[in-house]
């Protein structure tokens, strides 16, 4: 999905493939609809069972880095099928050299995914293997990149941010891809991701493009909405706003039927966008798509209208 020849301008280093953001419903199905690339970590899952129209594809799945085990998460890499792999962190050049073997022999299979270790020591960098993305810790990381590496030991490889508002992404995004005075290659920025704004909104503001506001007036989760909306702009004015977005690649993650009704309540509109995600979408020959209340109800109405599902 992602990938491609190495960046020939600064605008291209830092045109990003992906702009990540990894939570539950509802949160992440409104990201996922804003073009955000979302995904989540491999100890929990987006909790949508309950919802019988979302259906969300995991863009990137992430390690548990407070309990990490390479087994654990193939296994889940085999359930999700993730576009992004961030496989986890190499303290030392023998786990560097562990996690070349795993990203070799994931590549044989899915060559077209990317796949992220985080470098913790310095004699990672170069163990590491060229085409792998390197994770710039920013967010919740024991150590910081400075605490063990030069900003040039990142610059001509592929970078994703991990964490951290987009000012300090940026900024770090800036010393990775300008021009120096050893006149290094800008690395390739392929990546960011920062989960904040869930946790601010709790706390009763949003993120904006002029810092954190208030957000009294707005629910939880469209207080997460109005900070992805500013985030995705704040990106956008800067060129980094991926091309494509996810949702171009795998469509709506929540159907809509051709006409807002539920078929058995008589016509009434579907009011909310919670109703809408609680709904049952079929689409039919015969009227294309309807949604229902419960799946008893859609069996029901298929069974006396004689309904042929489309293909």
């Amino acid at each position: 999905m992602y990938g491609g020849t190495y960046p020939s301008t600064i605008e291209r280093a830092q045109k990003a493939d992906y702009i990540g953001f990894l939570h539950r419903h509802p949160y992440a199905t409104d990201a996922y609809e804003l073009g955000y690339a979302v995904g989540h970590r491999e100890d929990y899952e987006y909790l949508t069972r309950d919802y019988p129209n979302v259906d969300l594809p995991t863009i990137i799945l992430d390690n548990d880095f407070r309990d990490p085990d390479i087994g654990r998460y193939l296994d889940q890499f085999d359930t999700y099928d993730p576009s992004v792999a961030i496989l986890g962190d190499a303290y030392t050049p023998a786990e560097a050299e562990g996690f070349n073997a795993v990203v070799e022999q994931l590549r044989d299979e899915f060559s077209h995914k990317e796949y992220v270790v985080v470098p913790k020591c310095g004699r990672a960098f170069d163990i590491l293997d060229r085409d792998t993305v390197l994770g710039y810790p920013m967010g919740y990381s024991d150590v910081e990149a400075d605490d063990y590496s030069e900003r040039e030991d990142w610059r001509g490889r592929k970078v994703h941010l991990l964490g951290a508002s987009p000012p300090k992404q940026y900024a770090v995004m800036q010393e990775l891809t300008q021009p120096n005075l050893r006149d290094d290659p800008p690395a390739n920025i392929v990546g960011v991701d920062w989960n904040g704004p869930h946790k601010m909104a709790y706390l009763g503001e949003y993120w904006s493009r002029d810092g954190w506001q208030p957000a009294d007036h707005l629910s939880i989760r469209n207080t997460v909405r109005k900070s992805l909306e500013e985030i995705k702009q704040y990106w956008q004015d800067r060129g980094v706003w991926p091309e494509t977005e996810p949702i171009d690649l795998y469509g709506p993650a929540v159907e809509e039927p051709n006409e807002l009704i539920y078929m058995d309540q008589g016509g009434d509109p579907i009011g909310t966008r919670e109703d809408l995600e609680a709904a049952y979408v079929e689409r039919y020959e015969e009227y294309g798509r309807i949604a229902f209340l419960s799946e008893h109800a859609k069996k029901r109405w298929e069974y006396y209208e004689g309904l042929t599902l489309a293909d």
